[in-house]
Parts: structure tokens; sequence; C-alpha cells
């Protein structure tokens, strides 16, 4: 059976290349005469695979030295609570803003461990939009801000860093991390999901500068202390060491594809064939305001809940799997991560026009 164009959220297609790589040391890793599943994190071989995924997500990255950079378990949410513990600690205040479901989440854990503020949301318009805040907007004693960079579920995305003036920005990037250049240095911290651009589900990255970690809040689950954490090279217990091989296989795809500025050339020639088609008919929708698109996550809608579930069912027989909106807005989404061809979008266009000359609406 041939691969189908895997539309999936998360967790999402991986490139074709790491695959087979994977696939061909699957029994046996260089020289080790194990695979890397079997393989003891206190290995020299697996200690360098650490070392290098380290090293190549630096690179890809531009991390300068002051940050550490961290492989954690628990996904994205279990850092909903990590961040408040590590980070809230100085004047027990933190500002949060809501523009989609991850972070209205992510507030809510922080309410429970000190002063947290809801500096705006988008929920009044069904998170379409990202607010224009300044820095006037944050109080100037929050020990951080916090938003989530681009909302999977509703497709979109903070189309500029807001300014916290001296106070640490902690952005979620789980959706949207190594899509294009980011400079980290707007940024106190980075986290993000592995299983939407990097890995398979079970890893999560922390990008963490070195002078917010240290005073982690007394009797705290030790698991989530980032200087402990940093101090043992990530591997205080076992990590997922799988993930970790295969992150590092990933960042070596990008690499060769030239980097980050290279693959965010591809990413809006995808978004952009996407978003040109919805603009020039009216068939079907983009509910996401246009300055706030996500490149990654493109949402849309026909109008008709009958027509969007018939879209949907003969999308994935025709080998568009996973393009059904999530269960909170309807419609359809397409996730078009970094490893979905330029090719598939294309042919789900294609099957678009298709399906809408075959099934008109009802005027």
């Amino acid at each position: 059976m041939k691969r189908v164009y895997n539309f999936s959220a998360g967790p999402s297609m991986l490139p074709v290349p790491v695959l087979e790589r994977a696939a061909s040391e699957m029994l046996c890793y260089g020289e080790s005469g194990m695979s890397v599943m079997e393989m003891s994190h206190r290995s020299p071989d697996y200690e360098a695979i650490i070392a290098d995924a380290q090293r190549l997500l630096r690179q890809l990255m531009n991390i300068p030295d002051n940050y550490k950079v961290l492989f954690l378990q628990g996904g994205a949410s279990t850092q909903f609570s990590a961040v408040p513990l590590n980070l809230m600690n100085k004047n027990r205040k933190a500002d949060y803003v809501v523009t989609g479901q991850f972070s209205k989440k992510a507030y809510q854990e922080a309410k429970k461990y000190g002063d947290v503020r809801l500096v705006a949301s988008s929920e009044d318009k069904n998170n379409t939009y990202i607010p224009k805040l300044t820095k006037e907007d944050f109080r100037p004693d929050a020990d951080y801000v916090h938003i989530c960079f681009n909302n999977t579920i509703y497709g979109t995305k903070w189309n500029y860093i807001p300014d916290t003036g001296d106070v640490p920005l902690v952005a979620d990037l789980s959706s949207c991390i190594l899509s294009e250049p980011v400079d980290v240095t707007k940024f106190g911290m980075i986290y993000a999901g592995a299983q939407k651009n990097m890995a398979p589900a079970g890893l999560t990255v922390v990008i963490v500068r070195e002078d917010l970690i240290g005073n982690y809040r007394e009797n705290s689950p030790v698991m989530l202390d980032y200087k402990l954490m940093a101090d043992n090279d990530s591997m205080y217990n076992t990590p997922p060491c799988y993930c970790i091989y295969i992150a590092k296989l990933v960042y070596e795809w990008l690499e060769s594809l030239g980097g980050l500025t290279e693959m965010a050339k591809i990413n809006y020639k995808k978004a952009g064939i996407l978003y040109d088609y919805l603009d020039g008919q009216d068939y079907f929708m983009a509910p996401a305001e246009k300055e706030a698109r996500s490149i990654m996550n493109v949402t849309f809608v026909t109008g008709d809940p009958d027509l969007d579930k018939k879209f949907a069912k003969e999308a994935g027989e025709a080998g568009f799997k996973n393009i059904k909106g999530h269960r909170s807005v309807g419609g359809m989404r397409a996730s078009i991560y970094n490893a979905m061809p330029v090719q598939g979008v294309i042919d789900l266009v294609a099957f678009m026009k298709d399906f809408a000359a075959k099934n008109p609406k009802n005027v």
C-alpha cells in the first residue's frame, strides 16, 4: 500500500528520508549490535546521539550559549505546570494571553500557583484572530508572560512577537517549531511537544534562558525542575531515547535542506497554494483572519455541516487522511507541517475543486 497524505494535527507525518534511515538502523545502530530502542542511555553510543541532537538543534535555531536545551517527557501539557513552578517565583505573578484551547489550559493550570492575570483573549470571535498588544498591556512586575505561538485547532498564529519589556516571554511553539527561523533571544523560554515537526509523541523540548532557572518552588515534583534536568544533561532519569534519536534524524534532514530559511520557503509555498485557492472561490471559507493565519494548520469550512462531514469522509477515502476539523470547531483542518510535501497540498486543492464541482450547495 502506498503512503497517504496525513494531514493530522499530531502525531503527524515524519519525513520519508528519516523513516527510511530509522528503518535501516532498526536492528543495528552503527557498530553497537542493537537498536537504539534497546540501548542504555548511559552508553557511549547513546550519549553521542543526545549530544548530537542538542548540537544540531542549537545550530538550526541559532540558540545562544546562555540558553539551556532540555529533552523532557510529559508533553507540552506538563509544561503548563512546570513553567509557573520554575518561573513564577519572584513576585508570584504571571500574565497570560489566551488565543486557543491550549493557551487556555495553560492559563487555568498556572492559576493554581500564583497571581495569574488574563491580559487578552480572542474567544469573543471563536479564536479567529490574535490580539494586538503593546508593552503597556503587561504588568512590569510579572515574572513572565505566556503565549501559544501557533494555535493548532483554530489555524491562527502570532504574526508578531509581543514586546513585553523586561518581562520574560514564554511561548508554546509545539505546532510551529522549526517551520521557519525564530529569534530565540526574544523569548525567555520556548517549549514544544515533538509530535508535529520533530519526532514521535513522547518528547518535549524546552529552551530556557539560564538566569530563569534555579529557583524551583520547594515541595514540588522533582521531575519538573529545569535546573535539575539541565545539570543532568536531560538524563536525571531515562529520557525518551528513541524519540530523541528520531529528532536528531529530523534535525539532520532539515540541515540537508538548507536549514530553517529554506524550510520556511517551502512552508510558505505550501500555505500559499492552499490559501490562494480558498481566497479565490466562495465554496470553502477560511475562518481565521488573514493577518493571523497559520502556515502549519489551515482551517476551512463549507458552511454546511453535512457537506463538511461528507468532504472529510471522501477525502479520507481518496488518501487525504485526518482532515476533519477538531471536534470543538468542526469543519476541516489541513495540517501541513514540515514533512508534508508540496505535492500533497497541490493534490488536496485538486480534490477540493473536484468536490465543489460535484457537490453544489443548496442556495
